[in-house]
């Protein structure tokens, strides 16, 4: 099991992961996000998790498909071609995907997109984060 705190900096409220699934180095990870009705962001009037937190957490996601074991800190850059088709409410699971599809000098390009249940709920065509090492 992948240790996330070991690997970026986010804590709550911030982190928008729970577990990683599985990682191929350099390629692709997964993980999710349980949506629990103790979040931050959850209200009555807003029952759903925003969905540019959800953008958020393919980012996180991000520094796993290309990070080792140390500490990285991750910006996210630069956003192209997201679809937002459903939202995640409290009680879901979304499931998180990211691929890399370039990486060069800290920058890492990728896509990805989110699921609760069989539904796609965002796709991504570009998700660009920059990933600067420990110092």
């Amino acid at each position: 099991m992948i240790d996330i705190q070991s690997v970026i900096p986010h804590r709550y409220p911030f982190l928008m992961i729970d577990r990683i699934l599985e990682v191929e180095q350099g390629k692709w990870a997964k993980g999710y996000k349980n949506v629990t009705g103790n979040e931050w962001f959850i209200s009555e009037p807003n029952n759903n998790m925003p969905r540019m937190m959800i953008v958020e957490a393919l980012a996180q996601l991000g520094a796993f498909a290309l990070t080792s074991s140390e500490r990285n800190l991750g910006f996210l850059s630069s956003l192209n071609g997201i679809e937002f088709l459903g939202d995640a409410y409290s009680g879901d699971r979304i499931g998180l995907y990211y691929e890399v599809v370039k990486s060069r000098k800290g920058f890492v390009l990728g896509k990805g997109g989110a699921i609760v249940g069989d539904q796609v709920i965002i796709k991504a065509e570009e998700i660009m984060i920059y990933i600067q090492g420990p110092s």
